[in-house]
């Protein structure tokens, strides 16, 4: 395959450098250009073009799994293993992502509840103590982003919503489900930290909204 890059890649490098680079000769390389191609060749570089491009699309993230469930999506009939090898041979390295991601900013002007919780999370009866939440998991497509809302009786995830970006409707999302799956009564104790997502506009709207006694309360 070495013949093949230089050919691909002839317009953007000089060939004595890469044939010099990739310890072939000039001469080797122009005889082998003089020889028609293989089927199998020939069907390489129609792949390796459309794992360029893939591969330019995702900001250089996805691995020969990631690729080769695309170019099947996509209809190429191509193995696994053949993918691999033409992203390998070709220097398509997959660029890792950071995997550590912050929830939560506290760094905002909105006004903050008391925590009335005290770290007690016991609770006597369903939908007395609600605690909520916003997590983060990796995936092959990226960070997908996950707010719950739990009855703290049950332990039970009573509400939840999924959005691949952290903004302030998912925590509002996850809430609207909770309130239409359970209907809490006067009374209900809302607990969460004191990031942005639960202390805006938006969440405390939805709150006062939904039931005039709910009352909210947040970690110290």
């Amino acid at each position: 395959m070495s013949f093949a890059f230089i050919e691909a890649e002839k317009a953007s490098f000089p060939i004595s450098r890469m044939c010099q680079s990739l310890g072939v000769s000039q001469s080797g390389f122009f005889a082998w250009r003089e020889r028609p191609a293989c089927q199998r060749q020939r069907q390489d570089m129609v792949y390796l073009a459309h794992i360029r491009t893939v591969f330019a699309l995702s900001n250089g993230t996805y691995g020969s799994p990631r690729m080769h469930r695309d170019l099947i999506d996509d209809g190429h009939r191509i193995g696994r293993h053949r993918t691999a090898r033409l992203m390998r041979e070709n220097g398509l390295v997959a660029r890792q992502k950071q995997r550590f991601k912050r929830t939560t900013d506290s760094q905002h002007a909105w006004p903050v509840a008391p925590n009335l919780i005290a770290q007690d999370f016991r609770a006597e009866k369903p939908d007395r103590k609600w605690g909520a939440d916003i997590s983060y998991i990796w995936t092959v497509q990226g960070w997908l982003y996950l707010a719950v809302v739990i009855d703290l009786y049950s332990r039970r995830v009573v509400g939840w919503a999924t959005s691949d970006r952290l903004k302030r409707s998912l925590a509002v999302e996850a809430l609207r489900r909770a309130i239409v799956n359970r209907n809490p009564a006067p009374g209900l104790v809302h607990h969460s930290d004191r990031g942005s997502q639960y202390c805006s506009v938006d969440y405390q709207a939805e709150c006062r909204g939904a039931l005039n006694s709910w009352t909210p309360t947040a970690k110290s």
